[in-house]
């Protein structure tokens, strides 16, 4: 049985459908398992002992139509017997009509059903801790056989080798390891996704009360300016804790150090999601644009997020969100909370 599972766009979404992998590799241990995703995603599946191969395609290769039909006529070649698509829009459902797959599965839309065998409707509200994202992406599998699990959590695979390498550069730089070491996801995907820097400071010199804290920003080379807002904002004290030129050069290079701290606290994003796949405890911020029900995955103790909404909802009666409502998301609101998560924290470190 050959299964090419289609998950293009964002690197948490590639992550996120990487569960389907382990589930099918269990149901099905003789299958051969391919994954269709854009090549900058690719960090977030390397070493993924249940993918068999990896086919990348590139965005910029959609406005080229003879570069398009021969990646269909690759697809094609393959032979798969089961294609599913959770990407869902029209270009991935004509990679998989053209793949010829007897069953092609995806999420039912009136304008693309045509294009596969099978389709499932999504859920709008979780039913478990483990959040729409994951619970949406297991229903494709129940198209194939209901026995599969309504839900698994996503992984990251690193090796000895990336990780020694990132304890040695924390090492280097004089990190005590007794401290609570704490990544900072300063920046979202975008600026309408990103908590305001004035905002963003004051909860950083919340954290830096623990007298033993240092921190790491998440951020690459070409943000470096917008970082340094979010760290000349700071108090002086904090600043001495921010160790901003110790940073991942490349994807897998942050996730090696993140794997190494104690949270990762920030914009909700691709970190968020990656530091829950390296169980690394989150303490996420959402942009108020964002549905917390689909991606507030797996929260409990260790993993949790606000929301504006959970503050004040009289602010969500319209159906588009203003984007002028991140101003109304105040530190204050945030801090009792992220006290809490702190606690917990450290009580989940001496305990």
């Amino acid at each position: 049985m050959k299964i090419l599972i289609i998950q293009q766009k964002m690197i948490g979404d590639v992550l996120t459908s990487s569960i389907l992998f382990k589930a099918l590799r269990e149901k099905y241990p003789k299958a051969e398992l391919h994954y269709l995703i854009y090549p900058h995603t690719l960090p977030v599946i390397e070493n993924n002992p249940y993918i068999d191969r990896i086919i990348t395609y590139k965005p910029e290769e959609d406005g080229k139509p003879l570069k398009f039909l021969n990646f269909l006529k690759l697809i094609r070649n393959e032979n798969y017997e089961i294609v599913i698509d959770v990407y869902s829009k029209i270009a991935t459902g004509i990679i998989s009509k053209a793949s010829g797959a007897p069953v092609r599965i995806s999420y039912h839309k009136w304008y693309t059903s045509y294009l596969y065998t099978k389709t499932v409707k999504q859920r709008h509200k979780p039913t478990t801790n483990a959040g729409l994202a994951i619970e949406n992406r297991m229903l494709l599998l129940k198209a194939l056989e209901k026995a599969f699990p309504v839900e698994l959590k996503p992984e990251i695979y690193l090796t000895e080798k990336e990780k020694a390498k990132a304890k040695n550069q924390l090492l280097k730089a004089g990190i005590d390891p007794k401290n609570s070491l704490f990544m900072i996801g300063v920046l979202g995907s975008s600026k309408e996704k990103t908590y305001p820097p004035e905002f963003m400071a004051v909860l950083l010199d919340e954290i830096a009360k623990n007298p033993q804290a240092d921190f790491l920003f998440n951020y690459i080379p070409k943000q470096k300016k917008e970082v340094e807002v979010i760290y000349n904002l700071c108090t002086p004290e904090t600043r001495e804790r921010i160790h901003l030129n110790i940073y991942g050069k490349n994807l897998r290079e942050f996730l090696a150090l993140t794997a190494h701290c104690n949270a990762l606290i920030g914009n909700e994003g691709g970190a968020i999601n990656m530091a829950k796949a390296l169980k690394i405890p989150t303490f996420a911020i959402f942009s108020p644009q964002i549905n917390k029900d689909a991606w507030a995955i797996y929260e409990d103790r260790q993993n949790q997020s606000v929301h504006l909404k959970d503050f004040k909802p009289e602010l969500f009666k319209e159906k588009k969100a203003n984007p002028n409502l991140y101003q109304s998301f105040s530190p204050i609101l945030i801090i009792p909370k992220l006290q809490r998560f702190l606690a917990e924290l450290n009580s989940l470190k001496t305990s």
